[in-house]
């Protein structure tokens, strides 16, 4: 198992290329499924779960090639199967998205109940309860969800009480499949559901209400679609990670192909904590001012304060000087790197979903233990501007999310390496 280790202190100077977004890029991945024809995706990011996502495709019968390092062509003619083992779902929570397009082109699916990173209860309900609405036969067997639709799925309403991002996604590939029209109510508004709106439209789709709350799906039927061409969008994880990393250690870096229109709350927070943002159309500079002021967030579905940051501004919030209060509503559990930062030298305490941060201005390296893909990242933001040496075990949550988020960190001045533990 491998380990990353950091002598912080190191400001970072210089330019980063922002990968392909990882929650793109899987429901697109999984939307291939949808009818035969040979995919064409540019812009994927090298990533476990991606390389996991590909090995489900295969499972169920589609063959794919790389073609340059981020082109992806799927040919999905002998898709035979309509079955997700536990063997790679328990391993990645997104494997349920295949769900929606497997009800779509059979009529049936069988999938495992998903794994993933422990940050808390991501149901499975808003996906069951929206194909029930479908028409389907929903049902729990043996850890598996099967799902039936002998006569095929029909549209319908879909209120989701909370927006959920999969939960959007599934009934979207499931709905261009269905006869008639599908409304989803509170849907999703993430950038990465807009990606897949994109590429369904490019399929022969007609959805209407792209950027909304409320799609409106006109089903045209399985055999009207045909495959499709379609670039995946920047990463604004990946991006707002390393504009938070700049934040915690100081430094001017530029980021080169990635969208700041997907970071509105963040750059918002940014500009308050003190650093000095300049947008372009696909760049974000980001200067350290030397001083970083306390803020507040809150995290919200599209367009408020992703959760995906959340932990990574706690890091930062450690090196400010003041208090700030940090509010996770989304997952329950997604404060378990707070025990990690403490480690460091970090104030902070936990009440419920409400994270203080009592600002000392510095952490001390010290190792530390991962426990999930975003809790990693703010271990690295951490330990980028610690004083001495951080050792992050448990590193493999990175290889999730983060395309070669070492080799990009060394680009630009970081004293960063990976190694064997």
């Amino acid at each position: 198992m491998d380990k990353i280790v950091i002598k912080g202190g190191r400001p970072l100077n210089g330019e980063i290329r922002i990968s392909g977004a990882k929650n793109a890029a899987l429901p697109l991945l999984a939307a291939t499924l949808l009818c035969p024809g040979k995919h064409i995706l540019h812009n994927v990011p090298d990533l476990r779960d991606t390389r996991t996502m590909l090995k489900l495709l295969q499972m169920l019968g589609a063959s794919w090639e790389r073609v340059g390092e981020m082109t992806l062509k799927i040919n999905s003619d002998a898709v035979d199967k309509f079955e997700a083992s536990y063997d790679l779902v328990k391993t990645m929570r997104a494997s349920v998205l295949v769900l929606g397009p497997l009800m779509a082109r059979f009529g049936r699916a069988r999938v495992s109940l998903p794994g993933g990173c422990a940050i808390g209860a991501r149901p499975i309900d808003f996906h069951m309860q929206g194909l029930k609405k479908l028409g389907a036969e929903i049902t729990l067997q043996q850890g598996y969800v099967e799902g039936i639709a002998d006569t095929g799925l029909q549209g319908g309403t879909v209120y989701f009480d909370i927006p959920s991002v999969t939960g959007t996604e599934n009934i979207l590939m499931a709905a261009v499949c269905a006869q008639g029209t599908t409304i989803i109510k509170n849907a999703a508004r993430e950038p990465e559901v807009e990606n897949l709106i994109d590429m369904l439209s490019g399929m022969g789709a007609h959805i209407e209400g792209k950027k909304t709350d409320r799609l409106t799906v006109h089903g045209i039927g399985f055999e009207k679609l045909h495959a499709a061409e379609t670039t995946i969008i920047p990463d604004r994880i990946e991006a707002g990670t390393y504009l938070i990393a700049v934040g915690a250690v100081g430094g001017d870096v530029t980021l080169t192909h990635c969208n700041p229109a997907h970071l509105p709350s963040l750059l918002e927070k940014l500009r308050i904590v003190g650093l000095d943002i300049e947008e372009g159309e696909s760049t974000i500079r980001v200067k350290s001012t030397g001083s970083i002021a306390s803020v507040d967030i809150k995290t919200m579905p599209y367009p408020g304060f992703p959760t995906d940051l959340q932990a990574q501004t706690m890091s930062l919030m450690t090196f400010s000087k003041g208090l700030s209060v940090i509010h996770e509503s989304i997952f329950e559990n997604r404060f378990m790197h707070v025990a990690e930062l403490r480690r460091m030298g970090a104030d902070i305490r936990v009440d419920g979903g409400r994270a203080v941060v009592n600002g000392q201005g510095k952490l001390m390296g010290a190792p530390v233990m991962a426990t999930d893909l975003r809790a990693s990242a703010s271990l690295v933001v951490a330990g980028l501007a610690a004083e001495g040496t951080t050792e992050i075990s448990r590193v493999y949550h990175l290889d999730r999310g983060y395309d070669n988020l070492v080799d990009k960190l060394q680009g630009v001045g970081a004293d960063i390496r990976r190694e064997k533990e």
